[in-house]
C-alpha cells in the first residue's frame, strides 16, 4: 500500500514492491501529466487528459448569454485515464489514513478485514456519488416532469456537471480492476467483485455512449443510496455484531429500488422513446432510437435486476437459516437439565438398594430361632 512505512524493502519492480509503492508511482505519473501544462509543446496533450473535452456553445431561447454544453468523443478516454489515476491515489489515502487505523483498533479476522476494507471504500464512493447525483437532479426538472427522460432524444448535449460525473464514474469503476491486485484480494472474492465491477462499467458506459445519460443518472442515484446503506450497515456490524437494524432497512429499500428501476426502464424504453419524433439509427447524430437497441437495453436492465434479486433472496435465506440454527442452539443450551428419577423402594422396605426385612419367616430369622 502506498504512503506506508516499510521495515523491509522488497526487490525493485517485484510484485511486493509494486503493491507497496503503487500509489507513489501513480502519483508521479499524474504529476508528469500536470507538469505538461507548463510547456507549450506538451500543453495541448496535457489538457486533453485533465479537462473535459468537446464543448459546444449555444444560445438558448429567452437567454442572451451563450451556454456551454458538452458532447462525448474518443478524447474522453484520455480524461478517463487521468481520473483513474486520481482514483487510485484517493483509494490509497482512504485506506492508509482511515481504514487501516480503524482495523488496528477493531482487531478483525482476515476475512472480516477484507470485507471491512471493501465496504469502507465503497461507502465513501457511494456517499460522494449520491450527493453529487442529487445536486445534479435538483437542477433538472425530473421531479415535476418525468417525460424529460425521453423528450428531445437524442440528448447529445450535456452540462459540465453531468459529463464530469460520468467521466468520474467510469474512471472509478475501471480503477477497481487493478485494485484487485494492489489490495491482494482473496481469490475466492475476486469473481464476486469482478461481476459487479463489470456490470457497473458496462451499464454506465452504455448510458453515456447511447446518449441515455438522463436515464442513467436517475437510476444510479437511488441505487447508490441503497448500496450506501448496506455498506454502512456492514461497517457498523463489524464494529459491533449487535448492530443489525440497518440490514432490515436495507432489505426493504433494496426491493423498492429494484421495482423503481424496472418501472422507470419499462416506461422509458417501452412507452417514451417509441413515441418520440426522432426514430432511427445515426452515429453522426448520436441517435440510437431503434427497436433493437431499445429492447437490448431493456433486456440488459431487466436481467441485471433479476440477477440482483436472485442474489438478494439467496442472501436472505442464508441469513434466515443461520438465525434459525443459532436460536435452536441457544434453546438447547438454556433448557433445564432433566432431574434424576427417584427409585421406588423395593418390597419389604428396601431403601437405597438395601433390603431390610422384619419378616420373621425369613431364612435368617428361622436360623436364629433354631439356634
Amino acid at each position: 500500500m502506498g504512503f506506508r512505512k516499510k521495515n523491509k524493502s522488497p526487490p525493485v519492480l517485484s510484485h511486493e514492491f509494486v503493491i507497496q509503492n503503487h500509489a507513489d508511482m501513480v502519483s508521479c505519473l499524474a504529476m508528469v501529466i500536470l507538469l505538461g501544462l507548463m510547456f507549450e509543446v506538451t500543453a495541448k496533450f496535457a489538457i486533453m487528459f485533465i479537462t473535459v473535452q468537446y464543448n459546444v456553445t449555444q444560445v438558448l431561447e429567452g437567454k442572451t448569454e451563450p451556454v456551454n454544453f458538452y458532447q462525448y468523443g474518443p478524447k474522453d478516454a484520455a480524461t478517463v485515464v487521468f481520473y483513474l489515476l486520481i482514483a487510485v491515489i484517493l483509494h490509497a489515502l482512504i485506506q492508509e489514513y482511515i481504514l487501516d487505523k480503524m482495523n488496528r483498533r477493531l482487531h478483525l479476522s482476515k476475512t472480516k478485514h477484507s470485507k471491512f476494507n471493501e465496504s469502507g471504500q465503497l461507502a465513501a464512493f457511494y456517499l460522494f456519488s449520491f450527493m453529487w447525483g442529487c445536486s445534479i437532479l435538483t437542477a433538472a426538472e425530473f421531479a415535476t416532469n418525468p417525460t424529460f427522460l425521453w423528450e428531445g432524444y437524442p440528448h447529445t448535449h450535456m452540462g459540465f456537471q453531468v459529463k464530469f460525473f460520468y467521466i468520474c464514474q467510469i474512471a472509478y469503476w475501471l480503477h477497481a480492476l487493478p485494485e484487485l491486485y494492489f489490495q491482494k484480494v482473496r481469490k475466492e472474492d475476486i469473481p464476486r467483485q469482478l461481476y459487479y465491477i463489470c456490470l457497473y462499467v458496462v451499464h454506465i458506459t452504455g448510458a453515456y455512449v447511447l446518449n441515455l445519460h438522463r436515464l442513467g443518472l436517475v437510476l444510479l442515484v437511488p441505487h447508490y443510496l441503497v448500496e450506501l446503506l448496506f455498506h454502512a450497515s456492514r461497517l457498523f456490524y463489524f464494529s459491533d455484531e449487535n448492530k443489525q437494524k440497518g440490514f432490515t432497512l436495507w432489505a426493504l429499500l433494496f426491493v423498492i429500488a429494484r421495482l423503481l428501476t424496472l418501472t422507470i426502464s419499462v416506461l422509458t424504453f417501452g412507452f417514451g422513446l417509441p413515441r418520440t419524433d426522432n426514430q432511427g439509427f445515426s452515429l453522426a447524430e448520436g441517435n440510437f432510437n431503434v427497436l433493437t437497441i431499445r429492447m437490448t437495453c431493456l433486456a440488459a436492465i431487466c436481467l441485471t435486476q433479476a440477477w440482483m434479486m436472485w442474489k438478494f433472496i439467496n442472501f436472505q435465506l442464508k441469513k434466515w437459516r443461520e438465525h434459525s440454527q443459532n436460536q435452536g442452539f441457544k434453546k438447547k443450551t438454556t433448557s433445564p437439565k432433566s432431574k434424576p428419577q427417584k427409585r421406588e423402594p423395593a418390597r419389604g422396605g428396601a431403601s437405597n438398594g438395601i433390603v431390610k426385612s422384619d419378616d420373621r419367616t425369613s431364612p435368617r430369622a428361622r436360623k436364629a430361632k433354631a439356634s
